[in-house]
């Protein structure tokens, strides 16, 4: 009897340790899949933080730089298309907008003049032109110059450079407010379209 109950009992206690082991065992690996999971969403935000991270500098990169690209995505205009082409700039927008009639054709961005030396208002039209100049008097120079009054007071042109023809980065960067002289600052690319494809006489709007 005694041996019956004695086997009983270790079959009971070995019946415990069974289930006690298999729990602890259970809880184990719940905390280790939670640990792995855990480390897997970690590396996730990792990478989406380091990826909007780039894309950040790239956005910065791409603001910063924008003097030295085409205000646009598309080919300029071919303005042998369009009789009524003309160029409005907009002192409010600080924006050139290559027009044909009502018609906006190419948009660029722009830097017309600061308070104090604002960008004269009025209807005029494309006059001289040339490939540098350089005022001693401001310390500042441009290329692709396009003259539309005063024959070569007032112009459209890229953004500055100094004396040696360098581009002045923290000038160019101001594209899109007022801050030149008088003339009307544009992208490299911008300017030069302007200076070697837009006939003399087509006219220049700025309001």
């Amino acid at each position: 009897m005694r041996s019956i109950k004695g086997l009983l009992l270790a079959i009971v206690v070995m019946f415990a340790v069974s289930i006690v082991g298999y729990t602890m065992y259970s809880g184990v690996q719940t905390v280790s899949n939670n640990v792995a999971e855990t480390q897997k969403d970690s590396n996730n935000h990792v990478e989406k933080v380091s990826a909007a991270t780039d894309s950040t500098n790239e956005q910065k990169s791409s603001v910063k730089d924008e003097w030295k690209h085409p205000s646009e995505k598309k080919d300029y205009p071919d303005l042998t298309k369009f009789k009524d082409a003309f160029i409005r700039v907009s002192l409010d927008d600080q924006k050139v907008y290559i027009q044909n009639g009502k018609d906006i054709l190419y948009t660029m961005k722009a830097a017309t003049g600061e308070k104090g030396s604002e960008t004269p208002k009025g209807t005029f039209e494309i006059q001289n032109r040339g490939d540098h100049f350089y005022n001693a008097e401001s310390d500042e120079g441009a290329n692709y110059w396009t003259s539309f009054k005063d024959w070569g007071v007032y112009l459209f042109h890229s953004v500055p450079t100094d004396k040696e023809g360098n581009y002045v980065e923290s000038e160019a960067e101001k594209l899109g407010t007022p801050s030149s002289h008088g003339c009307v600052r544009l992208t490299i690319p911008d300017a030069k379209w302007i200076n070697s494809t837009v006939p003399s006489g087509m006219k220049v709007i700025v309001e």
